[in-house]
Formats: structure tokens, sequence, C-alpha cells
């Protein structure tokens, strides 16, 4: 009896720690293509930070596919997510990347945080661009940046550039600064001759 016990027990433990193992996979595999992992990357990805009600979450910014490298003067998306359990709301007003960008463009109004609302800025289209950039930035560097809120205040993050590549390269670009210079405009200058002349000067 000893023996059928202890040969029963083995067994038994290998079964039930499979099944625990598989729990997960077959939830994803029920949640489909839709599933939120495969539109959300992984939280260890990003930074996060609690900043009193509001939550900043998987925040990173999207650099070049390997081997290459944001140049100075391009753009560089910045993504997250961002949580408020308040019962007040709030806004992100500013962000700032001093020594990495000249300026942080927002959407128009800032980013408003509604009490125990969330807000995912996740893409594919970037909606906060590091504008400008003031050197090259390459992948799996990190960049202080802040974001400034209404009544949060100011939090500083330390934020991962993860390469444009696997799961993120399904992530837009950030779109370059328009010229500006008209195409038209570059039309006019056949009249001005004297500008070829003067350039050597």
């Amino acid at each position: 009896m000893i023996r059928s016990s202890r040969g029963g027990t083995a067994p038994r433990r290998i079964l039930i720690a499979a099944a625990a193992a598989l729990v997960p996979l077959v939830a994803g595999c029920e949640a489909g293509n839709n599933a939120p992992t495969l539109q959300w990357h992984q939280p260890t990805d990003g930074t996060h930070k609690t900043v009193g009600a509001l939550t900043i979450s998987n925040a990173f910014v999207l650099g070049a596919p390997v081997g290459q490298v944001l140049h100075s003067g391009q753009n560089a998306g910045l993504f997250l997510g961002l949580t408020n359990i308040g019962s007040g709301s709030d806004r992100l007003v500013a962000v700032h990347a001093p020594g990495i960008a000249g300026k942080v463009q927002l959407p128009p109004g800032g980013v408003r945080l509604a009490s125990s609302g969330q807000v995912l800025l996740t893409g594919p289209q970037p909606r906060i661009v590091l504008t400008d950039l003031t050197h090259p930035l390459t992948g799996g560097s990190v960049i202080t940046i802040y974001l400034k809120f209404a009544k949060a205040g100011t939090t500083r993050l330390e934020v991962p550039v993860m390469p444009a590549t696997s799961f993120y390269a399904t992530y837009s670009a950030a779109p370059s600064s328009s010229p500006s210079p008209s195409p038209s405009g570059s039309g006019k200058k056949k009249h001005g001759s004297a500008s070829p002349s003067a350039s050597p000067t």
C-alpha cells in the first residue's frame, strides 16, 4: 500500500503542476488575436510609477530599429498609460525632456484624466512626441523626462528607449517636423539671382 500511495502521489503532483502552467496559455488562446497582451507591451519593458492618485504605466520611447539610431534633429514618440483612481480629475499639462529634445508636443489641451479614469496613449501613432532631438538616441538606452500634472505636480521618470523591432515594430515612428519653406516658395528663388553669388561670401 505504501508503494501504491507513493506511486500515485508523484504523478498527481506532476499533473497539478502541468495544469497550473497551462492555465495562462489557455486564457491567452481564448482571448484570440485581440488579446490585450497583443496590443500592449509587457509591463517590465516600460517605466511604472505612482504619483498620488495617478499611476503612470509602461512608459517608453520608441527608438530606431536594431543597429540604427535616431539622429539629432529627428523626433521620437513617447508611449504610456495613465490611470487616475482619485475622486477628482487631473490633467497632464506638459512633458519636458531636458538635454534630450528641444520640446515635447502634447495633444491640444493636454491629456485630461477623469476621476476613476484611464487614458492609454499606446499608439500605434504617438500622441506625445519628443521633437528636435539634441543628440542621437539608441535602443536600450534610458532617458530622463518630467511629466507635469495640473494637480499632482511634476514627477521625474527614467524611461527606456525601445528599439523598433519585434513587438515594437508595430508602433508608428514619430512624424518628422515639416520643413518651413514651401515648394512654391522655392520656385520663386529663380528670380533672386543674387542669392547663389552671395553664398560664397
